[in-house]
């Protein structure tokens, strides 16, 4: 299953290693789920991620954050942006999300934030689900 992670989903799998967008992170490192990114997502997923507040809850430095945003870029399958849609949301950072997941092609969009994507994904026919919701679809 080909996704895009929403950088909320980011933010809390490292803010709590028992959570789903932490078992999603697994799942990808496993290589049982293929993320993809474009490069302005990675910009975001890393300005994001090396915040000082978001540090302060996850407790990682600078260079930990780093090295975890190394490995993810080693394991994401890059995506290039043919087309952009703009406008579809209402927020420019999830322009960014909703159009990586339409010229990746991806299965399904994961975010917290499932209202600010549902009209657009719908035109798109993407799915667009929580983390724990993808995790259900994922069982077997």
């Amino acid at each position: 299953m080909r996704i895009v992670l929403d950088t909320s989903v980011l933010v809390a799998a490292l803010r709590s290693r028992s959570g789903a967008g932490n078992a999603i992170l697994r799942m990808v490192a496993e290589r049982r789920v293929v993320l993809l990114a474009t490069p302005p997502l990675f910009l975001e997923y890393e300005e994001v991620l090396l915040r000082a507040e978001h540090r302060l809850v996850h407790r990682l430095s600078l260079d930990e954050v780093s090295t975890f945003l190394q490995e993810l870029a080693a394991l994401i399958e890059p995506v290039e942006l043919h087309f952009r849609w703009r406008p579809q949301v209402h927020d420019s950072d999830d322009e960014i999300v909703l159009e990586t997941a339409i010229n990746g092609e991806a299965d399904a969009l994961v975010t917290y934030n499932t209202g600010d994507f549902l009209a657009a994904a719908e035109r798109f026919r993407l799915a667009v689900l929580t983390p724990a919701e993808f995790l259900k679809r994922m069982r077997p």
